[in-house]
């Protein structure tokens, strides 16, 4: 079965970054969709960005374009977001999901995403 499992979140100031990573073992992630979601307390799940098979296109929120950046190392079988120019409205749970090839995903939902990892916080407070 494919777990996901997240990893770089943390406080950070205003402005500045952080890199996160979603790494699955046994399985090749870059045959999978993979999807970055965000939730803040009170608020609904968000989708952040998404890369689909083998990295053909990407697709960002509006929030977040222009700062985030998603990338697949598929040597160290992860894909990475980069988080530039982090505000405090970035505050929330990143969480990374994998869909399969062929079944329709929603980026901005997460829905028909079939895999979550547990979660990683990101605070950017001063």
């Amino acid at each position: 079965q494919l777990q996901l499992v997240e990893s770089g979140g943390g406080l950070v100031r205003p402005g500045g970054s952080l890199r996160l990573s979603c790494a699955a073992s046994r399985f090749v992630l870059d045959y999978y969709t993979i999807g970055w979601f965000r939730q803040a307390p009170g608020k609904e799940r968000e989708g952040v960005s998404c890369i689909r098979r083998s990295g053909s296109t990407t697709n960002y929120a509006d929030s977040v374009k222009g700062r985030f950046t998603i990338s697949r190392d598929n040597a160290k079988n992860t894909v990475n977001l980069q988080m530039n120019s982090l505000k405090s409205e970035d505050t929330a749970v990143y969480y990374c999901a994998a869909g399969l090839p062929g079944i329709g995903t929603d980026c901005r939902t997460g829905s028909g995403f079939v895999t979550w990892g547990q979660g990683t916080q990101v605070t950017v407070s001063s």
